[in-house]
Parts: structure tokens; C-alpha cells; sequence
């Protein structure tokens, strides 16, 4: 279970008791059927969980595709209710975790939370370290930021450390975090990686895991969990900009590898790229010189929903043609790519493909002058 941010950044104010009801009394509970709403809709970015008011653990869900990709999110589907119970502080619910406090001093051991703290600890810092660029930049050698990988392995550690009824602190597994980095010059990299997720995350588990207090803090205005939930969005992404500017590539036909700065740079140079926005650009000026609903029709027209402009392109015809020439032009092409008249296999095979194309089109431009021509008679009888 997880639930909003509480973060020491904000010295709350004392209230009278009476305040409290009051205030209690006019939060409005939360409905089950909106909950499964937004997990249905937006559950893989966690908006059941802001809904719920649970902002960290709408973060993590976000962060994490969906609670490691997808697993968290499917998982929700069974603790929805719980997660509602909570937040609208439901008597059943209340009497529930008293009874479980009662039975153990602090939250047991879980697996599931434990795993959730090492793949999220594993995941952030590997993030973290994707997005310091490998190269010299602006002179300066940007490997040294590489001491601060425990930070985000810890804070992962946390984040899935505070969620739902419990708690802990963030110092001692970070400080466990960084008494194992000497490890990486005695031993292979990943293995000393792996030694201080573990330990990081069985040093909060040990030692800093708790129940969070009975009594509920004051919650956060609107406004302040958007900037603190933006902060963290923006956070997060930087990582991934800085990873794709600086040590992305992707690789050409040539089999090189070429940096995802260079390759867009080359690609809004290309003339595909070009003739693209000159072209969206000359919609725009036809849009605003005559509007929407010629627009349309000019695009309806272009984009040749018929086949009409395509038949004359494979006739090798104007769209000014008659019939006559229309017909003309049919026998001919029908007779000089008969598949008949070649003996090679793959001549054969390439004349029968242009052979069809030819009869296809010449059907589509015989249908429609015979559609215009019918369309003009009954205008011109509903004329007389």
C-alpha cells in the first residue's frame, strides 16, 4: 500500500481538536467505482493512485511503466478496495491495522516489498548512471558523478520503504550504500553493484523500518502535489534527456554507430524532413486564404480516395484525357505487357503484375466517366 508524499519540508500548524473534525467531516470520501475508473484508464501511470491521493505511489507506478512493467499495475485490480477503505479511513479498515500493530512492534518482513526495494534501487541507479555522459563535455570529465550512484539506489529503497502503513528513514542505508563503494576497486563492478543494493536495502529493512504514526497529517493542497509531483517527473526525465543527447546512438546502413544528437540534427536537414514542413506549411496558408471546408475537400481530393489519379499515373495519362484516348491507351499497354508474349519466368511474372494494374486502372477510369456521364444526363433532364 502506498500513500502521498511525507517529507519534512513543511512545518505544520496545530489544530483543535474540533478544527480536526471539522475538517475531517468535509473531506469527501473517495468513490471504489472512480478508483477503478482511473486504474482501468490511466493505471499504468498510476492516476488511481493520485486520485487516492497516494501521490508516491502513483509516482513509483509512472516511473516504473506501471509497477515494473505492468505487474504492479494488474496487481492493483485485488487491492483497490483496501487502497479506498484507506483513504476514506474506514472503521473496518482502522480496526484492521490496529489489530496488526498489536501483533508485531513493527512491519514484518515482506518478499514482495523487498524485491520491490532492490529492482527499484537497481533501476533508478542504473538510470542515473546511463544519463552521465561518457564523453568530455564542456571540458569537464562528468565520469567523477559516478560517486553518487548510491543516492538514487537508496532513494529507490525509500520510496518503496514508505509506502502504505510504514516508514523508515533514508541516512543509514544511504551511508550503508557508500561504505560499499570501495568495493568496486577489489572486485568486478556489477558484483560490487549488486552488494550494495543488497545491503543498502537490508540495512533499511533492519534498522530503519517502521509503522507510521496513527494520527494523519494535514494533506497537501492541490497545488503544492502538483509542483512536488512535477519536480519529481522532471527529475526523473532529465536522466533519460541527458542519456539520449549525450550517450544514445543508433546505427546506419554501414553498420557505424551514430549519436541520437548528430542523427536528428542530419534528419531536420534532410530534404524528406524539409519537403515535410514546406508542405504542412503550405496547408496552413491554404487553410487560413480559404478555410477548413475547402481544405478538407482539396486533401479528400489529393489524397486520391478513388484511385482516379493513380490509373492515369499507370496509363501514363492526363486527367484532361478523353475516352477515346482512355481506351487507346488500354489496348496498347494490354497488348505490349501480355504475359503471353515473354517465355522468361521472372519476365512473365513482372508483365502479368503490370498486365493487372493496367486492367485495374483502366476499369476505375472507365467506371467513373460512365458514373459522370450518367450524373450529367439527369442533371440536364431535371434541367428541361
Amino acid at each position: 500500500m502506498l500513500e502521498s508524499f511525507h517529507l519534512p519540508f513543511f512545518k505544520l500548524s496545530s489544530r483543535s481538536s474540533n478544527d480536526t473534525k471539522t475538517m475531517t467531516t468535509k473531506t469527501k470520501k473517495k468513490s471504489k467505482f472512480m478508483a477503478y475508473f482511473w486504474w482501468l484508464f490511466g493505471g499504468i501511470s498510476g492516476f488511481h493512485h493520485f486520485y487516492l491521493g497516494r501521490d508516491l505511489h502513483g509516482f513509483l507506478w509512472w516511473a516504473t511503466l506501471g509497477g515494473y512493467f505492468g505487474l504492479g499495475w494488474i496487481a492493483d485490480l485485488f487491492y483497490i478496495g483496501e487502497y479506498v477503505a484507506e483513504a476514506n479511513d474506514e472503521p473496518e479498515f482502522i480496526k484492521k491495522m490496529k489489530e496488526i500493530k498489536k501483533k508485531n512492534e513493527k512491519p514484518p518482513f515482506s518478499t514482495f516489498r523487498f524485491t520491490g526495494m532492490i529492482l527499484l534501487a537497481y533501476f533508478w541507479s542504473s538510470v542515473f548512471q546511463l544519463g552521465i555522459p561518457e564523453e568530455e563535455f564542456y571540458d569537464i570529465n562528468w565520469k567523477v558523478l559516478y560517486i553518487l550512484t548510491p543516492i538514487p539506489c537508496t532513494l529507490g529503497i525509500w520510496v518503496v520503504g514508505n509506502v502504505g502503513q510504514q516508514k523508515g528513514g533514508i541516512w543509514t542505508p544511504l551511508l550503508t550504500a557508500y561504505l560499499t563503494l570501495p568495493l568496486n576497486y577489489v572486485m568486478d563492478e556489477s558484483t560490487a553493484y549488486t552488494i550494495m543494493v543488497l545491503a543498502a536495502a537490508y540495512t533499511f529493512d533492519s534498522f530503519e523500518k517502521q509503522w507510521k504514526p496513527k494520527t494523519k497529517t494535514q494533506s497537501r493542497g492541490r497545488c503544492k502535489r502538483i509542483v512536488l509531483i512535477l519536480g519529481a517527473y522532471l527529475i526523473f526525465c532529465s536522466f533519460w534527456g541527458s542519456y539520449i543527447y549525450f550517450n544514445a546512438t543508433v546505427t546506419d546502413q554501414n553498420g557505424d554507430e551514430i549519436p541520437v544528437r548528430e542523427a536528428l540534427y542530419h534528419f531536420l536537414k534532410s530534404p524528406w524532413w524539409t519537403d515535410l514542413k514546406q508542405s504542412i506549411l503550405d496547408v496552413k496558408n491554404y487553410i487560413e486564404a480559404h478555410g477548413w471546408v475547402a481544405a478538407w475537400k482539396l486533401m479528400v481530393e489529393m489524397s486520391d480516395t478513388n484511385g482516379e489519379n493513380n490509373a492515369y499515373k499507370v496509363l501514363e495519362l492526363t486527367s484532361s484525357a478523353s475516352q477515346s484516348e482512355i481506351n487507346e491507351k488500354c489496348k496498347y499497354l494490354s497488348k505490349t505487357h501480355h504475359p503471353d508474349k515473354f517465355t522468361d519466368v521472372e519476365e512473365k511474372r513482372k508483365a502479368q503484375e503490370r498486365f493487372f494494374e493496367i486492367q485495374q486502372a483502366c476499369e476505375v477510369l472507365s467506371s467513373k466517366r460512365a458514373k459522370r456521364r450518367r450524373k450529367n444526363k439527369k442533371f440536364e433532364e431535371s434541367e428541361l
